[in-house]
């Protein structure tokens, strides 16, 4: 019944946000325009995306027990003592399709620095990181099993550059931010509750520069997240916000005059908007 609710309630979510969607032919903003062009709109394959599925095949079959630990909202489908690794790879890690756009926004930006909130098993890191290997990259994870599993998987891709600490977010990011002067990419993707994820953006704020970006992730995974992200777009910082559905993207650029929203999804899914029905 909870899986059935689950869904039921993301379906009709989905349906909001595609009736409202517009496309790139509607978007006349230069910056977007480029973004929408590099992002939903590319369709190439990249090698990243088979180094991915490489490793999500070896995760899948690595039935290794694994506490949990959550720091967050947890599960929507019901909360246990224990899980496996290849349920996390299953479940928990970033899907295939979100990964591909959230490296495709990454290739775009070509982001110098990151700070990830929400390592899981490190697969949303491989996306990230491909966009730049020479990125400086700085991770946390609350739960240190699943931490030392994501630092393994690291080093067996030589992606020693990437910094992965442990333990609650609240507790980890002062630390993180008193060791650090900017970042130009923040990914949050842990904690799936309203007032958390407003309190790390306000703090993330302190390392953030004109041309950093926020990426949030499940914007729509609960009542809790969509009110979270109507309410960072807002924020007096932000001037212009994408709405990608897997993704919220909030950018800062002092250039951007008129504050602007955008919600969008890639043209093929609304064909008449090509003008070919009018």
């Amino acid at each position: 019944m909870k899986l059935f609710l689950f869904f039921t309630k993301y379906f009709f979510r989905f349906f909001k946000f595609y009736w409202r969607a517009q496309t790139c032919y509607d978007v006349h903003s230069p910056f977007v325009s480029a973004l929408v062009a590099n992002t939903i709109e590319d369709h190439r394959w990249y090698y990243i995306f088979d180094d991915v599925t490489a490793l999500r095949e070896t995760l899948a079959l690595n039935d290794d027990p694994v506490g949990v630990v959550d720091h967050g909202a947890g599960s929507q489908l019901g909360h246990k003592k224990t899980t496996s690794v290849c349920k996390i790879a299953r479940y928990s890690a970033i899907d295939p399709a979100a990964g591909r756009l959230l490296f495709r926004i990454c290739k775009f930006l070509h982001p110098a620095s990151f700070l990830e909130l929400g390592t899981s098993l490190g697969v949303s890191a491989f996306y990230q990181m491909a966009a730049n290997r020479n990125a400086r990259f700085i991770t946390v994870e609350g739960n240190p099993e699943i931490a030392a599993i994501a630092r393994q998987n690291f080093q067996k891709a030589e992606l020693d550059q990437i910094r992965v600490f442990e333990g609650p977010f609240r507790e980890v990011l002062p630390g993180v931010i008193r060791d650090n002067d900017r970042i130009d990419f923040f990914h949050f993707d842990g904690d799936h509750r309203f007032q958390p994820t407003v309190d790390y953006f306000e703090q993330c704020l302190q390392l953030a520069h004109n041309d950093s970006v926020f990426c949030i992730g499940d914007i729509y995974w609960s009542e809790e997240m969509e009110r979270a992200w109507q309410q960072l777009r807002k924020h007096p910082r932000v001037r212009l916000s994408v709405d990608l559905f897997h993704f919220g993207l909030l950018f800062l650029r002092s250039e951007q005059i008129e504050k602007e929203h955008f919600t969008l999804v890639p043209s093929r899914w609304k064909p008449w908007r090509m003008g070919f029905f009018s």
